[in-house]
C-alpha cells in the first residue's frame, strides 16, 4: 500500500496559523516550516510528516528495480536543463508563472502527487505544449513565450520525465526554461513531504 498523506488546507494567515507554524518540529528548512501552494482547487500546505519515527513503506520503499527499464538516470537529462532539488521545486510551486509537471502515466499520478503539480504524461507532452506557452505552427511549435517548467516522475530510477524533457527540446522547447526534479516522488516521500490524491 502506498503512503498517502492527507492534505491540509490553510484557511487564513492570522495569528493562529503563525503560531501553528512555530510549533512545527520537523521543518522543511530552518526558516521554512511549511509552504502553501495554490493548486487550482484551493490552497494546500506542504509540510513534512511530524512523526520522527516515521519510515517509508510500500512501493517507494523499494530500492532495486530491474534495469532496463528502471535504470538510474543521469544528473542532467539534456544539455541546458537545470536539475533541482526539493527547495527549488517548492519555490517553483509558489511561483504563479511557473508550472510543475508530474510527467508520470496517469495510473501513478492518481495514487498521489506533489501538491500543485499538473499531470501531463510523458507520452503526451508534445501534444500539450500549448498549455506551457508554445504556439502551434505549420512547421511545429513556436516556443518564444515558453513558461518555466519543472518535470518529475517516480525517482532517480524513472525515465519518464527525462524522456519528456528530451521530447520537449526536440519539439522546440527552450532547454533553459526546463527544470528537472530528479529525485521525484521517491525522494519527496523519503523526506516526508505532503502528497495529494487527485480528485479526493
Amino acid at each position: 500500500m502506498r503512503l498517502i498523506l492527507a492534505m491540509t488546507a490553510i484557511l487564513g494567515l492570522g495569528a493562529g496559523a503563525a503560531a501553528a507554524q512555530d510549533d512545527v518540529e520537523v521543518k522543511i528548512a530552518k526558516d521554512r516550516p511549511t509552504v502553501t501552494v495554490d493548486t487550482g482547487g484551493g490552497e494546500v500546505t506542504i509540510q513534512r510528516i511530524q512523526d520522527t519515527d516515521h519510515e517509508i513503506t510500500g512501493e517507494f520503499a523499494r530500492t532495486s528495480r530491474p534495469c532496463p527499464p528502471f535504470c538510474i538516470q543521469p544528473m542532467t537529462p539534456a544539455e541546458g536543463v537545470t536539475t533541482i532539488g526539493e527547495l527549488e521545486l517548492l519555490d517553483m510551486l509558489e511561483d504563479p508563472e511557473a508550472i510543475v509537471i508530474d510527467s508520470r502515466t496517469t495510473d501513478w499520478y492518481v495514487d498521489g502527487t506533489i501538491p500543485g503539480a499538473i499531470n501531463i504524461p510523458y507520452t503526451r507532452i508534445n501534444d500539450e505544449l500549448a498549455r506551457l506557452g508554445c504556439e502551434i505552427d505549420f512547421d511545429g511549435w513556436i516556443c518564444d513565450e515558453a513558461r518555466r517548467v519543472a518535470l518529475f516522475c517516480n525517482g532517480l530510477w524513472c525515465g519518464q520525465s527525462p524522456t519528456a524533457i528530451r521530447n520537449m527540446i526536440e519539439a522546440g522547447y527552450p532547454a533553459d526554461r526546463i527544470f528537472y526534479y530528479r529525485g521525484g516522488m521517491q525522494s519527496w516521500r523519503v523526506l516526508g513531504l505532503s502528497v495529494t490524491v487527485p480528485g479526493s
